[in-house]
């Protein structure tokens, strides 16, 4: 069923209100505690200028890693908040609790034309169970709610599926809606071929994804660990390659299932396992890995097969590197696949990249501009397209 959005409300309905915000800084931090990327602020920055253009006073939740319930100063949201400031061009004000009276009162004399950000939610207990007492809490905070926290909206978390208990009208935000809209896209597959990137490390984590794609994709291509996994269930020798032991069988499954869309690298760039670089690297067949090696990048010839693949797509989604891209010298699969995907692009295609390491390595190309749609929310988008849903869409006010 279709949600309301932010566009759905009616002006007097943001004009002078408190507007709570769940937004997705759950940012990066260097060394020095600053913030590492600023993606996932930017991408909230339409829909708080929105809110505040309309006269709303915005209110924002976010979670921050995993302080388990408990006050984490590392992972105090206190280093976005001068960020956000820069990227919105106005005051943001910071207060270092969520669901407390000085966070009230703070909000009470919130000005127009300033945002407020809260501490992170999961340092409250209650947070990822969805309590129901700590949603309460939150709800106080505001007037109506807008989840634009897609990063995590497939969690069932007090902040974004339990405070709309207590809180209406609550709609989605931009980001979220773009998200959707982009998803949805991919879901109706209507311009074809459809090709699907899959890479990574765990077929586990991708079962009701690989299902869902094996149906309506033309094409899915595996690279990364995960091929590793899918070399292994068909009998090749995988040296000392990442081998998702537990998903040989699954992977056999989808090969005997699936393997008319299926394709697996022919070549690999294999190395010592820890190896820093690829001083030491060479190119072997994919199903002969050496006993003392281990598969960190697909091979030239995998690269030129899955790159024309990719180039004569219409439609693309990809999730996952095609190695240890983090590493120099065993990047070159994932940077010809993001060549590839922004091609396909230029020649028309429509195209997502699925959030996690797959948007990191578009970024670390130059590419992030060159495709379709860049996901916010891995595992929100690897949800999303497996089942057609996410809980903290399912919500929010029907449309």
């Amino acid at each position: 069923m279709p949600r309301k959005s932010l566009r759905n409300l009616a002006p007097s309905e943001l004009d002078g209100r408190r507007v709570l915000i769940r937004v997705d800084y759950n940012v990066p931090l260097n060394e020095d505690g600053s913030v590492g990327d600023v993606t996932r602020v930017e991408a909230t920055i339409p829909t708080l200028r929105y809110v505040m253009d309309h006269g709303g006073r915005p209110v924002l939740l976010s979670h921050l890693g995993r302080p388990k319930s408990q006050v984490v100063p590392s992972l105090s949201l206190a280093p976005v908040a001068p960020v956000l400031a820069e990227l919105l061009g106005a005051p943001a004000r910071f207060v270092a609790s969520t669901d407390s009276s000085e966070a009230v009162d703070a909000i009470e004399s919130l000005p127009r034309g300033e945002v407020l950000l809260l501490e992170n939610t999961r340092f409250l207990p209650g947070e990822t169970k969805n309590d129901l007492d700590l949603a309460a809490r939150f709800a106080r905070l505001g007037d109506l709610f807008v989840n634009d926290a897609f990063g995590s909206t497939h969690r069932a978390h007090a902040s974004v599926v339990g405070v709309t208990e207590f809180l209406h009208p609550a709609v989605a935000g931009f980001l979220v809606q773009k998200e959707l809209e982009a998803l949805n896209t991919l879901r109706a597959a209507g311009r074809r071929p459809f090709v699907v990137i899959l890479g990574g490390a765990k077929i586990g984590d991708k079962i009701g994804l690989l299902e869902t794609f094996l149906e309506s994709a033309d094409v899915v291509l595996i690279g990364g660990a995960m091929a590793n996994t899918f070399l292994a269930a068909s009998g090749a020798r995988t040296g000392l390659s990442l081998v998702e032991e537990v998903a040989v069988p699954t992977a056999r499954r989808f090969l005997d299932s699936g393997a008319d869309k299926l394709r697996l690298p022919s070549d690999l760039i294999v190395a010592p396992p820890d190896a820093a670089d690829a001083t030491a690297a060479e190119v072997v067949a994919a199903n002969c890995v050496p006993e003392n090696r281990a598969a960190l990048d697909i091979g030239p010839d995998t690269r030129a097969a899955f790159g024309a693949i990719v180039r004569d797509a219409a439609t693309v989604f990809w999730n996952g590197p095609m190695g240890v891209f983090e590493r120099h010298g065993f990047d070159a699969g994932t940077v010809e696949v993001a060549r590839a995907v922004a091609d396909c692009t230029a020649g028309g295609g429509f195209t997502v990249i699925g959030g996690g390491d797959s948007a990191s390595a578009i970024r670390q190309a130059g590419l992030s501009d060159a495709v379709s749609h860049v996901s916010t929310g891995g595992g929100a988008s690897l949800e999303f397209l497996a089942n057609g849903t996410l809980p903290g869409i399912e919500v929010l006010d029907p449309a």
